[in-house]
């Protein structure tokens, strides 16, 4: 099984626009509201691709209320822990040529308690519950994977994930982390057994600025030698990059019509966590469910009727070859999640 972990979820508004124009009065082609937060989507994309999983999400105030009642629509096996503040909503404005405007709130402060109380959730849910003989199948196996990612709340500190981390690995749980800036770096030292940074993340953490494939095995490398055992490298339309303790590999899955990148990332992890979490193709499903997820609107997750396989294609890379996704202008600074 695989528990999620989201610390900042959402409830996300995506909104289809002809062009966006500051000033002006803009009307939608097509809204959609969906449930928000990386540890969600990646709960949402396995639940529609029929792998076990489990989310552990605090919520508050009424959007937090709402953020559970979709959830509770979708049937996604969740645990809640109530906080005394109010979830936020995110706005998407999404263009026809697959450009992506976001504004997202920053979320509710989680104090010490809560923290420790949401920690307690996931141990919880994460162990497997001893069910009399006869007594029928009991609840899901132990989690052989704690994925705890997205944005920190305010005033919760730096190093909450690389904390998280040692405690779950502790209990025998595998932890991948796919945050950004400050927490990324703490989470790298802690030891988690995956990463997966974008590009941006990936040249804000290790000071470099990718220019090449072979500048992002590097870079990996530097993650790796850091203290993370595995890093998975999102690279936009440029493809991935997988680098571990067993090889290196890169792949690519093109997209003829994309539509939205929220919440792609997300499903390239839950694909990675679904193949196996190792090797070639584990990479190959993160390929396809992440390609597949840039084909659909909003934040919407891939159902196996959306993943095409065939397009995709895994081997050792060309560190000569270039990318052509930017990377951020100062190598200390990644685009805010």
């Amino acid at each position: 099984m695989i528990l999620t972990l989201t610390l900042n979820p959402s409830l996300d508004r995506t909104i289809e626009i002809a062009l966006l124009d500051r000033g002006a009065v803009i009307r939608a082609a097509a809204a959609r509201l969906d449930p928000g937060g990386k540890g969600v989507n990646v709960a949402r994309a396995l639940l529609a691709n029929g792998i076990a999983g489990r989310a552990v999400i605090p919520y508050g105030g009424d959007e937090g209320r709402q953020l559970v009642h979709l959830l509770e629509l979708a049937g996604l096996d969740m645990v809640t822990v109530p906080v005394a503040g109010r979830t936020r909503s995110n706005v998407t404005l999404a263009e026809p040529d697959g450009t992506i405007t976001k504004i997202n709130e920053p979320g509710t402060a989680l104090s010490p308690q809560e923290l420790d109380t949401i920690a307690e959730a996931v141990l919880t849910a994460a162990r497997p519950s001893i069910t009399p003989p006869g007594d029928g199948p009991g609840e899901p196996a132990a989690a052989d994977w704690v994925v705890a990612s997205g944005s920190l709340p305010p005033e919760v500190p730096a190093d909450v994930y690389a904390r998280l981390c040692r405690r779950f690995a502790e209990a025998g749980i595998n932890v991948a982390v796919d945050t950004s800036g400050p927490a990324l770096a703490c989470a790298v030292a802690a030891g988690p057994a995956l990463v997966k940074p974008n590009l941006d993340e990936l040249a804000a953490v290790t000071g470099m600025a990718p220019r090449c494939v072979g500048d992002v095995v590097q870079a990996a490398e530097k993650l790796r030698a850091a203290g993370a055992r595995a890093v998975l490298a999102s690279l936009g339309s440029d493809g991935a990059v997988l680098v571990s303790g067993e090889g290196l590999w890169y792949g690519q899955a093109p997209v003829d019509e994309p539509r939205s990148s929220v919440g792609a990332g997300d499903a390239m992890l839950a694909g990675f966590l679904a193949g196996g979490a190792r090797g070639p193709r584990a990479l190959a499903e993160a390929l396809a469910w992440g390609s597949a997820a840039v084909a659909l609107p909003g934040s919407r997750v891939p159902a196996p009727a959306d993943i095409d396989r065939t397009r995709v294609h895994v081997g050792p890379p060309d560190p000569a070859r270039p990318l052509t996704s930017p990377t951020p202008k100062s190598p200390g600074e990644a685009r805010p999640r």
